[in-house]
């Protein structure tokens, strides 16, 4: 357990795409340190076996349908903690990607935030507290190659990050951003099934780490800018990618 005057014991925290990889890694940070976490995941199985091994509570949840995202934040909340983790990447080249792809990532990994910010947000006003904290990605500060609609998307998560820092600034309430790099998740282990050594020597190389991440490291960060002692940092993107994002 961390030191109270660091943790957000006792808070409510909502984690989007929390039952697998980084979110899961999100929520048994949170879990640790003392929050009441509700893990919000499509897959509702992986969802319930993480909530009954830390203790916290799991709805399922598509971020895609934003009725549903109003409706399942309204029931569970209010929240204290709102981390939006969920999100989906599709490897392609642009002109081989279709309205119909733009419109999904848009809507997974963009549109979702508004609304689960959109929320969130008045309980937080009225409370004097928040924490919102967007996993976005160095594709959104850097670009990506086989990515652009994924990069747009994650740039615009920064861009409204930061401006609901600059609207809810005097209310008590931090808005951030963490921008991970290459993170040694199943997904990623899957990508590199088909690329190979090639490809890991390609991600670890953009890297001045020299190397994968980890979801724990993800999650540190998460758990550091939930806390207290991170009240006066706002409207910031924090990379997670070993110096990936280093002079952007």
């Amino acid at each position: 357990m961390a030191d109270n005057h660091m943790s957000p014991a006792g808070r409510k925290a909502f984690v989007t795409g929390g039952a697998k990889g980084i979110g899961a890694a999100i929520a048994r940070r949170l879990a640790a340190d003392g929050a009441q976490v509700t893990i919000a995941d499509l897959d509702i199985g992986a969802a319930q076996a993480l909530a009954q091994d830390i203790a916290a509570n799991a709805v399922r949840l598509d971020v895609a349908d934003l009725v549903q995202v109003a409706a399942v934040m309204a029931e569970h909340g209010p929240f204290d903690i709102l981390v939006n983790n969920a999100g989906i990447d599709q490897h392609a080249f642009f002109t081989r990607t279709t309205p119909d792809d733009w419109r999904r990532l848009i809507a997974i990994n963009l549109e979702s935030v508004f609304a689960t910010t959109h929320a969130a947000l008045p309980a937080m006003q009225s409370a004097g507290f928040g924490r919102v904290i967007n996993i976005a990605s160095e594709a959104g500060r850097l670009g990506s190659r086989g990515g652009a609609v994924y990069a747009a998307a994650k740039g615009g998560v920064i861009a409204f990050t930061r401006s609901i820092a600059r609207e809810n600034g005097t209310k008590g309430i931090t808005a951030n951003v963490i921008a991970p790099g290459p993170i040694d998740t199943p997904l990623l282990r899957q990508a590199l099934e088909h690329g190979g050594d090639k490809l890991l020597q390609a991600m670890t190389g953009a890297t001045l780490a020299g190397r994968l991440g980890t979801s724990d490291e993800v999650a540190a960060a998460v758990a550091f800018l939930a806390s207290a002692e991170a009240g006066f940092i706002t409207g910031e993107v924090l990379g997670v990618s070993g110096g990936m994002g280093c002079g952007a």
